[in-house]
């Protein structure tokens, strides 16, 4: 049996593209890695970054979802304390009524911008304080028992819409563990608490409704035919990830054939940002997520691959695929 594997998108626009192409390479990708196997395919929340154009999140899933026929579809994440829970509630609602049993909802407490655009998003200051309160409003607004409630969520009562707790911290490791909700951890740009954040999770879990406990981890994984070929493609994501850390943020750029690009102080900074990813031929590749799986024991990893040329990236996710994992 395959190891289960997904995907993260957060829609990367390139230098020279534009977001109407960044979303039909999206389609396409989620085409293809739905053909191979893939469990999900999911869609990150941010906002006000030129190379980021997954901010709409529930509007693309929704194409996502309709460009595909069986792999699931979902958030990871929804920026909850950026929306009324009605809301989330009520958009999930209709997806999972369009997309019956392939909606996903993973919610997160960080605001996945800088600080002046989270004040122009947020409903409420106070909602950041109360991530739990949060989401047991929007289980509120799942369950059937809501029909009686004064406020509703139409259709959202009764959906079967697997609700995930997000993190990049061992806060999010003990919510999700006391809520009995499973838990995606973020080690594809936070890597440092990721094993203690596991092992609180796992210590800690309270099942609810028979619940057990269940993990995804996200990696970063640009897999080519050879590892040269690989460390070039890597070039894009490095600068990438160099304008985050630097806050020279910008569309995702193409490689160039010099990996060694970066100066020694730049590689280390990013070394720290970006620990578990894994970049090579399918050997090297192949070996290392072996090591990695068999480490963390997560039941799922989610990959992002953040590389310049569409059919380079399709043939990534199509060589990782072919792993022995």
């Amino acid at each position: 049996m395959n190891f289960p594997l997904s995907v993260l998108d957060l829609a990367w626009v390139t230098q020279g593209h534009s977001a109407a192409e960044t979303f039909e390479h999206s389609a396409a990708l989620a085409q293809e890695v739905e053909k191979l196997g893939y469990t999900r395919y999911w869609l990150a929340e941010h906002h006000n970054m030129e190379g980021v154009a997954s901010t709409a999140t529930s509007v693309l899933i929704g194409y996502i979802a309709s460009s595909t026929k069986s792999i699931r579809v979902g958030s990871g994440g929804i920026m909850l304390p950026n929306h009324a829970p009605l809301i989330v509630a009520e958009q999930f609602g209709t997806l999972a009524t369009l997309y019956p049993d392939r909606i996903d909802l993973g919610l997160g407490r960080a605001p996945g911008t800088d600080a002046l655009t989270a004040h122009a998003l947020r409903r409420d200051q106070a909602a950041v304080m109360d991530f739990e309160g949060n989401i047991r409003e929007l289980q509120r607004y799942f369950s059937e028992d809501n029909k009686n409630a004064s406020v509703r969520a139409i259709p959202a009562e009764g959906a079967n819409i697997p609700i995930w707790v997000l993190g990049s911290s061992i806060d999010s490791a003990y919510l999700a563990a006391a809520m009995g909700l499973p838990y995606a951890f973020a080690a594809h740009f936070a890597p440092a608490q990721l094993s203690e954040a596991l092992r609180i999770y796992r210590e800690n879990f309270q099942p609810k409704n028979g619940s057990k406990p269940k993990t995804i981890v996200c990696v970063n994984v640009i897999c080519a035919d050879d590892d040269h070929s690989a460390s070039i493609l890597a070039t894009s994501f490095k600068k990438l990830f160099l304008g985050i850390i630097t806050g020279k943020r910008s569309k995702l750029a193409p490689p160039v054939d010099d990996p060694d690009f970066m100066d020694p102080l730049e590689e280390a900074a990013l070394l720290q940002m970006t620990r578990y990813s894994f970049v090579g031929g399918p050997e090297k590749v192949q070996k290392e997520l072996q090591e990695f799986i068999r480490l963390t024991q997560a039941d799922e990893l989610m990959v992002s691959t953040p590389v310049y040329d569409p059919a380079a990236r399709t043939r990534s996710y199509q060589l990782l695929r072919g792993l022995d994992l």
